[in-house]
This record gives C-alpha cells, structure tokens and sequence, in this order.
C-alpha cells in the first residue's frame, strides 16, 4: 500500500543534477509528497538514459555535463530566490553547488560530498587529500564561515543520512532495554554521553544486499544495484572509520589527518580492498568492505565527548557492506586488473527477480548484546511502494525524501548534516519506504569461531578493537 502523508509545499522550482538510478527512483515519490507541477521540475543530467521516465512524468530534461567551466552558465538561469536544488550526480564539485545555491537564495541538498572528476584518484595529490574526510572539513568550514543562510543539507540519502537517524533511535532502543533513564536529547553531547553510559564501543553501518536476476554478470562487466560510477568512486578512496577511544592498536597502515576535528582516519589502500567483519540479523556473520563512507566521520564526530577540551569517548565507526553477489564478483574482477574499470557497466533493477537490502547500524559493547537497528526492504516491496525503484534504491530515496522535508520546513539552517536534523521528523517521512523497520539483539562478536583452524593474533579481552573486526 502507498502511504498517504500530507504534502510539503515548495515555494519555487526544483532542478535535479543528475538523473541515474536514484534520481529516477525519486521522481515518482517527489509528485507523491511535493505539492509540485511538472513544469516547476527541471533535470540536467549528462547522458539520454531516463529521459522516457522523465517524459512519463511530463519533466523537462537537459542533456549537459557540468564541468567546472560550464555549471554557472548551465544553472544560474534555472535557480532563482526559494528554488530547490537536488545534487545526485557523480563528479559534480558539491561545494561549488553550495556556495551557486547560497547565491542565488535556494535551498541544496546532496547523497554524497562529491569533487569534480579526478578528486577521488588524483595520484599527484596526498592521500589525506582523496578522502572524505578532507570534501566534509571543506564544506562545514565553509558552512561555519557563512552561518545561516540557505539551507544546504548534505550527505542525506540512506547512508549516509538515515544511518545517522537509525544511530539515535538504537541509542534510545538499548537504554530503555537496559534501564536507563534518558532525557531529552538536545544538543550531540547528550547523544555521545548516552553513547558513552551504554558503553557503545563501536558502530557499523551494516548491510547486505541479497538482490539477484537470471541474467548474472558476465566477465568485463560491473554489475550493482545503484550506481556503478558511484560505487568504484568511493571503493578507491582510501579506506575511512571513525577511531574509538577505546582502540589500542594502531593500524599499520594508518594515518591520521593534520588539520580538522580528529574523529577519523584512514588507511593507506581502497576501501574495496579493506575487509571488516560483522553482523546483520537476516545474514548472520559476514565479511564485508570498509568503503568509506561521509557517516563513518560525521558519527564519530557528533558522538565525540570532550571533559575541559579532552576526547574522553568516541565510538569507533565505520561501513561494513556487502554488495549483491553479482557486485561483489565485479569488484573482485577489477581488483585483478590493478582497479581499472570494466568497459561495460550496469545497474539491475526491473530485471531483479528476488532479494532485499537490509540495511542498519550495529551497535557494539553494551551488556545487552550486539543491536542491529534498520531496514529490511525486499524487491517485492519495493515495486509496491513505488516504480522506478529496487530495494537499494528506495531505501536512498526514503532519506532524499526526509531531509528534502526538513530543509523546506527549515529553509534557513545554513549548511548541515544528518546528524543535525530531526531525527523523528526524518524517520516518519522515509519510514513507510522503508518496508520492516525494526531492532534486534544478537550474541555474535568478532572472536567467534575464530583461532580453530590457524592461529591468529587476536585481542581477547576486547571483542570490540578494530584488530579483530578487520580482516588481515
């Protein structure tokens, strides 16, 4: 059944930079919850593909690819005082749409903090320099120079962004399961001393995509069920988490970063060659990647407890995913080829023909066990909420949706995070796309089963140190 929820009332125009999988799968559910008209929507997206969906809806769209000499020219005629521009494209400076939408009066909103093309593989730059780490210092150091003003919220997609809201309601999830009284959280140090009492030593951002079709993937082919562009970009980043205060063992490949707020760091390989351990309800123990990932940093930051200028806690933080199979076979075939990219690349969707993505956070250390909070969202669901979409994609759409509500109710928040926003407004929006919501213990820690059939280094007094999670 398709939820019913009140429209929300966009002032202006909305223009849509990018129009892949994630912009087709939001089309329909902007008419479902924007009180908006065709003609009020504009897309400007680099290739053909979609342009039937966008015909069906009766949007105009606009074959052009922004560059950094070009998107002034392209966008300034379309983005006006109370204009809405949604950002889901790949290789499109979203700092340099930020300050254009600052501008011109309009609010922004992004999935991802994205460079212009070469930012995330540039060779000649440092490592530190390609990480999310560094896109997140530049935009919020933007955002604290120019105070309120438009509201740009970026990062707000599934995850990042829901990650972020399913983080506060496992928190509360766990102190009420363990008798903890809490208060009224007002401000990110309530969070992180709630955090801090429930002895949260680590997080993940868990997932597994079980989607699959007839038609496998064939060799010299990437096969995801978002986007393919997007996901090689982020899997040859660096590796990037949150570092907990717990943590005693420093990675060999690690580094930390010299300037910003010291919540993360990285490692000096990809995320799509860095294997963590971890745990989803559905799929039990799994092995998935350390893709980085903006909520990895902005969790660890927002959960940051400071005593007279100190770090005193901080969770450790990080992705833990694992990609439908026909992805993960793609990813191990361009590691073959020293990460070269496969000539031919497709998203699945339509052509699904079972599985879902169950997507949550684990959060680690409490005396309640491991607790899994998120989204069970089969393809069967999917269809029924909305066309155009796959469980990945929904889910995506679902955060969109949320924060595009929350930055139209609060149009003058400036620059902010998913860490910023009404978590309850965020998660009753995107809930009803969301298929089983829900929480769930387990027993499981890294150190099962582990030791049997080799020996292995491990630290056996703390689970929960990022030695045991990660694979060697």
């Amino acid at each position: 059944m398709k939820p019913e929820i009140r429209k929300a009332q966009l002032p202006g125009k909305l223009v849509m930079v990018g129009f892949g999988c994630i912009g087709q799968a939001m089309l329909p559910l902007l008419f479902r919850h924007l009180d908006i008209r065709p003609q009020q929507i504009r897309i400007v997206a680099t290739s053909e593909k979609g342009a039937a969906i966008a015909r069906e809806f009766g949007v105009a769209i606009t074959q052009q690819r922004l560059t950094r000499e070009n998107y002034r020219a392209v966008l300034e005629p379309l983005l006006g005082k109370d204009d809405f521009l949604l950002n889901l494209s790949v290789d499109v400076s979203s700092l340099a749409l930020i300050e254009l939408c600052r501008q011109r009066a309009a609010l922004y909103l992004d999935t991802s903090i994205e460079p212009w093309p070469g930012g995330y593989t540039d060779c000649s730059k440092p490592v530190a320099q390609r990480t999310n780490y560094a896109l997140r210092e530049a935009v919020l150091a933007y955002g604290r120079a120019n105070r309120l003003g438009p509201t740009a919220v970026v990062t707000q997609g599934a995850n990042p962004g829901l990650a972020s809201v399913f983080v506060k309601q496992a928190l509360l999830d766990v102190a009420l399961d363990s008798g903890v009284a809490v208060g009224k959280s007002t401000c990110h140090e309530d969070w992180a001393r709630l955090a801090c009492r429930l002895g949260i030593k680590a997080i993940h951002i868990a997932e597994r995509d079980t989607q699959t079709t007839a038609r496998r993937k064939q060799r010299g082919e990437f096969v995801n069920t978002w986007s393919v562009a997007g996901f090689i970009s982020e899997g040859l980043q660096p590796a990037e988490l949150g570092w907990g205060t717990h943590e005693r063992h420093w990675p060999a490949d690690g580094a930390r970063h010299e300037a910003g707020c010291d919540a993360a760091i990285f490692l000096n390989r990809p995320g799509a060659a860095t294997r963590v351990r971890s745990w989803t309800p559905l799929e039990g123990a799994y092995q998935g990647f350390l893709i980085t990932h903006g909520e990895s940093i902005s969790i660890a930051d927002h959960l940051t407890l400071k005593e007279n200028g100190v770090v005193v806690y901080r969770p450790t933080v990080h992705y833990a995913y694992h990609p439908c199979d026909d992805a993960l076979l793609s990813i191990h075939e361009m590691a073959g080829k020293n990460w070269q990219p496969q000539r031919n690349q497709r998203i699945i969707r339509d052509e699904i023909a079972a599985g879902m993505d169950e997507l949550g956070v684990l959060l680690m250390g409490s005396a309640k066990g491991v607790y899994w909070y998120g989204s069970r969202l089969s393809i069967e669901q999917a269809r029924q909420l909305a066309s155009h979409n796959n469980a990945a994609s929904m889910q995506v759409a679902a955060g969109i949706l949320g924060g595009m509500v929350w930055a139209l109710r609060n149009p003058r928040a400036g620059v902010v995070e998913p860490d910023d926003l009404d978590y309850e407004m965020v998660l009753e929006i995107a809930r009803p796309y969301l298929g089983e919501v829900l929480g769930v213990y387990g027993e499981w820690t890294p150190l099962r089963d582990r030791g049997r059939l080799f020996s292995e280094e491990l630290d056996d007094d703390d689970p929960w140190q990022f030695k045991n999670i990660r694979v060697s």
